[in-house]
């Protein structure tokens, strides 16, 4: 069994950081992808950033670009999410997301694996 599980959500002031963790077991960690998406209340899922393991190969969406960094560690099957220079729009339910297929996914329904989300809130 496949599970997701998410951790390193909380409340910061803007200007911040936070590095969220997506620890994966059961899954085939070096020949798939993560992904990282989030969700505000009234807003659709956005897909803001995914990594293929196998060769390191990452997508940010423009939203994030050059304050997120996302990274995996092979040896622990764990991929984060560096979140630097936080805004209150980045204010959001952060979720991770794994497919058993080793290319950039964006889109959410591209993904067969969900965690269970953490909360992340910027005040301002």
């Amino acid at each position: 069994e496949v599970q997701l599980v998410e951790s390193g959500g909380g409340l910061v002031q803007a200007g911040g950081s936070l590095r969220l963790s997506c620890a994966t077991s059961g899954f085939t960690f070096g020949n798939g992808a993560i992904g990282w998406f989030r969700q505000a209340p009234g807003k659709e899922r956005e897909g803001i950033s995914c990594v293929t393991p196998g060769d390191g190969t990452t997508y940010y969406a423009d939203s994030v670009k050059g304050r997120f960094t996302i990274s995996s560690d092979n040896s622990k099957n764990t991929v984060y999410l560096q979140m630097n220079s936080l805004k209150p729009e980045d204010t959001a339910v952060y979720y991770c997301a794994a497919v058993p297929a080793p290319f950039i996914a964006t889109m959410a329904y591209e993904y067969n694996y969900w965690g269970q989300g953490t909360q992340v809130t910027i005040s301002s």
